[in-house]
């Protein structure tokens, strides 16, 4: 069998970084499906870009080695040469859109390869069909969801019919549904054509599945090759079944839901484990989960109302009520074009209602899905600097800020301004810890991966000091010690009299950070409650709550079997659920009842 894609002691830097990718030789069969797989900058985004040469032709730096795609070297063959073998999908599915209708910007691709019409019609209604756009055929990309932009990105690759499909975070921006579908085509196209697969993904327990083997990068070297289960068991970003399974002492630790429960099914010491070993609500996790709007006991700090939002003229938002209290994290659930962003835009008031309003008692700040949209400055340290710039320039009186009187001598010139700066530049630096950014700080953001410029935008918004923080997508691309520390940072806010409302489709970030969830669905709340009850009612229930009921997390589980504490009460109903042992709750506990109707979250 011929290998259709080589990498032969391939070696990069992009120009001024450090080297990214360092003696790669790997080689891909015809046929494969291939997980590429490592922590935020470990190569993963070069490693797919020099597929189709795009790594080094339109990024520059130094390139040794070759890569080669059947007979062709990437060297002499730049990416509008290998158009029709590689089909590439971008992490931000904004930089493949050249034109202003979906169905011409798919049409586009196949004009330039010279598809006669009848087949450029045919290819582009299979396409718009297997990922479930027909429906967006007509709309502007510039009115799309962050998911529905990725689904469309995705479509434009597959209808060159390329042998070769290369996938850089195809899911990143998908709710659990789209996710699923658009994988699921990824295998339609492997079985029945034959399309060789190359992709990274930070879901391993829906990728894995598909995949003939996996490759583990680590600082761009090579640390790791075979089945995706070998690879992936150790990896800190494993599933949170594959850490369960490790804590219990599962052999092999499990990948799948399914493998989970097929494994707690047959463990006989488990019931007795956790018989009467459990957690009580909201011990073991940061979430709090069974806490909500009736129990956070802050005040409100933003309010909205019969609220209604229409950009460019489309509903997205209607008669929504949300209040945000001191001391919440609220997580918005909901797929793709559900009005998630929009809220988040309207509550930071980027966005002007159609009807009713949006109360303000405290600042807001708000951290788009695209990074780059919050980037400018030549260092990441410069970059969170600035906003402590713009705050001190807008605003005399804010936190760290000179009193205006203070200005106005001698004194403030030659000793307060450099005891703020001085203050200024510890916040920035302790921003700069509390991310894991302080190894970045000298470099230029552009160089950096989806992830990184995730942590830093987040950085240059929080340091502001704004009690609310709207995140869009904040886990969007970023690694499991990535997610930790961003974790952390959103508790301690919270904690600390402030509020934290996040958009996202990562249900175990719900799972481990919120105190309540909220579920949008058409643009109106569906499901508004604590993060127990909600995640609990909905289909795309967290993964440990799938296999152990009522669990939420394995910091639960671990803090049930070191504590002996009471569990909290089974949510009935849970999608799937398959307990080895029923979990009792507290005495006198009355279980939720189940959601149904939820829209998947």
């Amino acid at each position: 069998m011929s290998a259709p894609v080589r990498w032969r002691s391939t070696t990069f830097a992009y120009p001024g970084g450090p080297t990214v990718l360092d003696g790669v030789d790997l080689a891909v069969d015809e046929g494969d499906v291939v997980l590429v797989a490592g922590d935020s900058g470990s190569g993963k985004s070069t490693l797919l870009r020099s597929t189709n040469g795009l790594v080094p032709h339109t990024s520059g730096g130094r390139f040794s080695g070759d890569v080669m795609v059947g007979e062709r070297s990437t060297r002499d063959n730049r990416p509008r040469d290998l158009a029709d073998v590689v089909g590439f999908v971008h992490q931000d599915p904004e930089a493949q859109f050249v034109v202003d209708r979906v169905e011409h910007d798919l049409a586009f691709s196949l004009e330039n390869l010279g598809v006669d019409g009848s087949t450029m019609r045919r290819r582009i209604e299979e396409v718009l069909d297997a990922l479930g756009i027909a429906h967006l055929r007509h709309r502007s990309p510039g009115t799309l969801s962050g998911g529905e932009k990725q689904r469309c990105a995705i479509a434009g690759a597959l209808a060159a019919g390329p042998a070769v499909l290369v996938l850089d975070e195809p899911t990143s921006m998908l709710d659990p549904q789209g996710a699923d579908d658009v994988l699921a085509a990824v295998a339609r196209l492997n079985d029945d054509l034959g399309t060789t697969v190359v992709m990274s993904e930070h879901r391993f327990e829906r990728a894995a599945p598909l995949c003939t083997w996996s490759v583990l990068l680590d600082a761009g070297r090579v640390a790791r090759c075979g089945p995706p289960a070998d690879v992936l068991v150790d990896h800190p970003g494993a599933p949170p079944v594959t850490h369960l399974g490790r804590l219990l002492g599962w052999v092999p630790p499990p990948l799948t839901v399914r493998d989970a429960r097929a494994h707690a099914r047959r463990d006989p010491t488990l019931a007795g484990a956790l018989g009467e070993a459990r957690p009580g609500p909201g011990q073991g996790s940061g979430s709090g989960a069974g806490r909500g709007p009736e129990t956070a006991g802050g005040s409100v700090l933003v309010r909205a109302r019969g609220l209604a939002v229409a950009p460019g003229r489309q509903v997205v938002l209607s008669s929504v009520d949300l209040d945000v209290h001191e001391g919440e994290v609220v997580a918005l659930l909901g797929r793709n074009g559900s009005g998630k962003t929009t809220l988040l835009r309207a509550l930071a008031g980027l966005l002007d209602p159609r009807a009713g309003i949006v109360q303000r008692d405290a600042p807001v700040a708000y951290v788009p899905q695209d990074p780059g949209a919050l980037l400018f400055a030549p260092t990441v340290r410069d970059e969170v600097m600035q906003t402590r710039r713009l705050l001190r320039r807008a605003s005399p009186t804010a936190p760290g800020a000179l009193p205006r009187r203070a200005r106005r001598g001698r004194a403030s010139r030659t000793v307060e301004p450099g005891a703020a700066r001085a203050d200024d530049a510890a916040l920035v630096a302790a921003w700069l810890d509390r991310l894991g950014l302080q190894a970045l700080a000298a470099r230029h953001p552009r160089t950096l991966s989806t992830g990184e410029r995730q942590r830093v935008a987040i950085a240059a918004v929080a340091v502001g000091g704004a009690p609310v923080l709207l995140l869009d997508e904040p886990t969007r691309g970023i690694d499991a010690a990535s997610a930790a520390a961003l974790e952390r940072c959103i508790l301690e806010h919270a904690g600390g009299a402030g509020a934290v409302v996040l958009a996202t489709h990562d249900v175990e970030l719900a799972a481990r950070c919120a105190t309540r969830v909220v579920v949008l669905g058409d643009g109106e709340v569906v499901a508004d409650g604590p993060a127990r009850t909600v995640l609990a009612g909905s289909l795309f229930a967290p993964q440990v709550l799938r296999v152990l009921p009522p669990f939420l997390t394995v910091a639960e589980v671990t803090s049930a079997l070191a504590t002996g504490a009471a569990a909290p009460a089974r949510v009935a109903g849970t999608p799937g659920a398959t307990a080895p042992a029923r979990v009792a709750g507290p005495p006198g506990a009355t279980a939720p009842a189940r959601l149904d109707g939820t829209e998947p979250s």
